[in-house]
């Protein structure tokens, strides 16, 4: 009885002796990594010449005064609120029209999750090609007869003007081309999301709303998208954490844009930090990214865990 007893407790170490390498890993190469970009951020390092004299907060100082990091907030919410905004709709849309048991819905399904399979680095140069001001979408409406023709990326048009602080705030016009290439990337994403939530519905539950008298409309409207709500909250957070630290996708559609129009945290950092040889203020950025991050994931994993433990 006694051996019985001592081998069930060597094996509750089992599975906590297996979790240590892991948790050690983890702990130098993420956490780690981290306080030592921190650190750096704090420190005088601008050049090859490593320097860890400590200036305080004057590189967040000096880069919230920047022309070109006003310009990359600027830009990345009004992606992000795009960039979530589309592909929600959307991605909800072409569940809705899945769910009906179309002809051929394997088809449909995989044809629209098709471009997740890609990186964001091939979008990019597909869609830079299809937005060029010369080729692409707008050779088909220089062919219908339009000669004004829009320059997608390449516009440098904002909006509407709003002057604030160094910057023009409003919608630059080229980050709408660099988030129709997104949307298409992540609508797919989207629609099997909520295909899944849409296939645990219950029939009873649909029925019974239409035995009430629910019409099509008023059915997706109060009984579908309320029980699709956790969906919706999980989406937010994935696309929100891709949209803020989004860098692949942009330099290889865009860049940073003339007056810095499609530029983004992620960018900034790259080319400061292995360009520039600016370290310091390349972590300064690299933590204003994991910040902004942060303000979506942290609250919804206590709301998570706080979700648990009731």
């Amino acid at each position: 009885m006694n051996a019985s007893r001592s081998v069930r407790k060597s094996e509750r170490w089992i599975p906590v002796l297996m979790l240590i390498p892991s948790l050690v890993l983890i702990g130098i190469f993420v956490y780690g990594f981290i306080a030592w970009t921190g650190f750096v951020s704090f420190t005088a390092w601008k050049s090859m010449v490593k320097n860890m004299k400590l200036v305080g907060f004057s590189n967040y100082a000096l880069l919230f005064q920047d022309f070109r990091f006003q310009s990359d907030m600027r830009n990345t919410l009004m992606f992000t609120i795009m960039f979530i905004a589309v592909t929600m709709v959307i991605g909800l849309f072409l569940a809705l029209m899945v769910d009906r048991k179309v002809r051929g819905e394997t088809f449909f399904r995989n044809v629209f999750i098709f471009p997740m399979a890609l990186s964001f680095i091939v979008t990019g140069v597909i869609w830079q090609w299809i937005l060029n001001p010369t080729t692409g979408v707008n050779l088909i409406l220089k062919a219908l007869g339009i000669a004004d023709v829009p320059q997608w990326y390449t516009s440098t048009n904002i909006i509407p003007r709003i002057q604030l602080g160094q910057i023009e705030f409003g919608l630059p016009v080229a980050i709408i081309a660099v988030a129709i290439a997104a949307v298409w990337q992540m609508s797919g994403f989207a629609m099997a999301m909520y295909l899944a939530g849409l296939r645990g519905i219950s029939d009873d539950l649909r029925e019974a709303a239409k035995v009430d008298g629910a019409g099509e409309w008023k059915l997706i409207r109060k009984v579908i998208i309320p029980q699709l709500r956790p969906i919706s909250m999980s989406l937010i957070i994935i696309l929100a954490h891709i949209s803020l630290k989004i860098f692949d996708l942009i330099y290889a559609m865009t860049g940073p844009g003339a007056m810095f129009v499609t530029d983004v945290p992620g960018v900034y950092m790259f080319e400061t930090t292995f360009r520039g040889n600016n370290y310091a203020q390349g972590a300064s950025i690299s933590v204003i990214m994991l910040l902004m991050v942060s303000l979506f994931i942290v609250p919804y994993l206590v709301s998570s865990m706080r979700k648990e433990k009731m």
